[in-house]
């Protein structure tokens, strides 16, 4: 009834000694210091956005919209658009110009970080495999060693699925037996890269294959949702496949293993 520290080390102990606590697994140093760059990525993309989402905002209070912003890390194009909008009016190029100088920091230290992310996928054997699979890319790849950090923690490939989140929640009791949503347990941000991932390979790769083959009759059969979300889960089992059998991905049926 009296709780202390050694009461709860007790506890704890019991617990252990159950064996209903399975072993948590602990990344390596190697897998967090990855984690970290490719965190540091994404919050340099995520305050660009932000600062261009904010200078459209202001802007439309003065009558003033600008124009799609042309792709790459630069974003060049938006300042000019930006300096164009408000030259000539004191206030404006007044609140704006600290924004500009920041926009473009923000921009070429996202340019850095995005360099050095290809140096080390192209650097790592495992990730240039990985990014064999159609759709998953540089980020996807490293994104994902990262978050798995051991293979060997998977008695069977399909396991990843749940560890991801991407298998169906399932309620039984009873007569009552029903599956659901996803869980969406586990990584999100890792989850969310492969759902771009399997939604690449869908609707923007042309090359046939047979992984493509079978989600293209699952978005006939199931609808493009459904079939974008299970085709991210069999992503998620091709990679750890191709991790432990230190293969690449298959893009005809004669290449794929007995």
């Amino acid at each position: 009834m009296n709780k202390s520290d050694k009461s709860d080390a007790v506890g704890l102990a019991q617990l252990a000694r159950t064996g209903w606590y399975g072993e948590v697994h602990v990344k390596s140093e190697a897998s967090d210091q990855l984690r970290l760059i490719l965190s540091a990525r994404e919050r340099l993309i995520r305050i660009r956005m932000d600062i261009e989402g904010q200078v459209r905002g202001l802007l439309k209070a003065y009558g003033v919209r600008l124009g799609p912003v042309n792709a790459g890390y630069s974003r060049k194009s938006f300042r000019d658009q930006l300096g164009l909008a408000i030259k000539g009016v004191p206030s404006l190029e007044m609140i704006f110009a600290s924004l500009i100088v920041v926009h473009e920091t923000v921009c070429l230290e996202t340019a850095a970080i995005d360099a050095r992310v290809q140096r080390l996928a192209k650097d790592s054997p495992l990730a240039r495999r990985l990014t064999s699979i159609p759709g998953v890319g540089p980020i996807v790849s490293l994104s994902f060693i990262a978050t798995v950090d051991d293979v060997g923690r998977f008695g069977k490939a399909t396991d990843v699925g749940a560890y991801l989140g991407l298998t169906p929640r399932r309620y039984q009791s009873g007569e009552t037996d029903w599956s659901g949503r996803i869980s969406k347990r586990g990584d999100g941000a890792m989850r969310k890269l492969l759902y771009e991932a399997a939604n690449i390979l869908i609707q923007r790769v042309a090359r046939f294959s047979p992984l493509k083959a079978w989600a293209m009759r699952l978005v006939a059969r199931r609808g493009m949702k459904k079939a974008i979300v299970a085709t991210a889960r069999k992503l998620a089992v091709i990679m750890i496949r191709i991790w432990r059998d230190g293969t690449t991905f298959a893009w005809t049926e004669e290449q794929l293993p007995a």
